[in-house]
């Protein structure tokens, strides 16, 4: 039995090129320092004594940089490529993180978490489009699960640190977080070469996408446009764990901030320690992406309606939190990558960058209505209430990726006759 889980990990991790395992190194240190995000709503109301909705209200300013960014990210990647991109956004990006932390102002706050979250998202886009690059059809959905492990040990490291680091100093988290954004650039610009070209050499059409030709718009793509929907509703439930859920830990379950840390790190830790394996063998089954997408979200709503029961539970407060990040790392698993390869799959290289801003875009508009709408929800009707519209926002998430999963089928299995008599 463990031979075999060792052989299983030795194959989730073959194949994959040097240069998937170079981003993955920069995203590692990028993410290390990744601490301001998880506790900015904390660093809100408690260090700079906001109110519950002024602190949703510049959460949602946060989202909206970031959909701008993510927008503009995608186009400048399409125009420029994916190298230069990521590189200034990295830049840029620490030196905005950096002086954030001397703004108190609520107004000139808001601009500044604009300005650095419209400089630092635009590296999303980017970043995926060079890990497409630098993949091929087999082994694209394991890029993009290496990528997320980087992410996931990093914020496993900055959540458990920037805990303990907040109880000391909130400013320390930003010098933290700004440095190492820097240092990731740095890395990436002594490390990966210039590409000659961003034109995909090996690029093959996705497991189910339906009828498309590959040259459109993104905008103009109308169920790729309904799939990017219902992933926001996914992402709109998900990023409650960097919003509200901390803030729920804090205030009702009355946990320290070095606690709050080690329950954000855990959820990193499983994903490190678990996903590629668990891709590695969901692909070697050949199991539908959508239909995995489907049971990810599925269980989001899960994960929130148990928050929303917390109280009628005959357990303890740890031991729901516990299980609530459990249950919710196995979504994000099932869910995230799945999603960015489906994306990758749908899009042509021309159009890469588009492709992934869209779906980037879903992901910021979901941080700009997931704070402001968790917000005043909780100040409107309590904690509870809220985490049972966040998991009908889970359900409707689900049924809407099952409803597209049955019409692309569908569409693909009307298309093969007219591709077999041309080939």
């Amino acid at each position: 039995m463990l031979k075999r889980t060792l052989h299983l990990y030795q194959r989730a991790y073959k194949g994959l090129s040097p240069s998937v395992w170079l981003l993955a190194g920069v995203m590692l240190i990028n993410r290390c320092g990744t601490m301001v995000l998880p506790f900015m709503t904390l660093y809100l109301t408690q260090h700079l004594h906001y109110s519950v909705q002024d602190a949703g209200i510049v959460m949602a300013i946060y989202g909206l940089g970031a959909f701008v960014g993510t927008f503009l990210g995608g186009r400048l990647t399409d125009q420029f490529g994916f190298y230069y991109v990521q590189l200034f956004s990295l830049l840029f990006g620490g030196l905005a993180l950096l002086g954030l932390q001397f703004v108190t102002n609520f107004t000139a706050l808001c601009a500044s978490v604009f300005v650095f979250t419209l400089f630092g998202d635009a590296f999303r886009p980017a970043n995926q489009a060079a890990i497409a690059y630098y993949s091929d059809t087999e082994t694209r959905t394991r890029a993009f699960s290496l990528n997320r492990l980087a992410i996931n040990l990093g914020w496993s490291v900055g959540g458990g640190l920037g805990g303990w680091i907040a109880g000391i100093s909130y400013n320390l988290l930003f010098w933290t977080d700004g440095l190492t954004c820097l240092m990731a650039g740095v890395v990436l610009w002594l490390s990966l070469p210039v590409p000659a070209s961003t034109s995909a050499t090996n690029d093959q059409q996705g497991e189910i996408t339906g009828v498309l030709t590959k040259s459109q718009s993104p905008y103009r793509d109308t169920w790729f446009v309904c799939f990017v929907s219902c992933s926001c509703l996914y992402l709109m439930a998900f990023m409650q764990l960097f919003s509200i859920v901390p803030l729920f830990f804090k205030e009702v379950m009355q946990m320290k901030e070095s606690t709050i840390g080690s329950l954000m790190a855990l959820n990193g830790l499983v994903i490190v320690c678990v996903e590629m394996a668990l891709v590695y063998s969901l692909e070697q089954q050949q199991r539908s992406k959508i239909s995995l997408i489907v049971i990810g979200v599925g269980l989001t709503a899960l994960s929130y309606g148990l928050l929303a029961l917390h109280q009628w539970l005959p357990v303890s407060h740890m031991a729901v939190a516990l299980v609530f990040i459990l249950i919710g790392t196995l979504s994000e698993m099932l869910a995230v990558p799945f999603i960015q390869s489906f994306t990758v799959g749908r899009s042509s290289p021309a159009t890469r960058g588009q492709y992934l801003a869209l779906a980037s875009m879903s992901g910021a508009l979901a941080q700009t209505l997931s704070p402001a709408l968790g917000s005043q929800v909780v100040a409107h009707f309590g904690f509870s209430a809220h985490w049972l519209v966040v998991a009908g926002i889970g359900l409707m998430s689900a049924t809407g990726f099952w409803w597209l999963g049955t019409i692309a089928s569908k569409d693909l299995q009307a298309a093969v006759p007219s591709t077999d008599s041309v080939s």
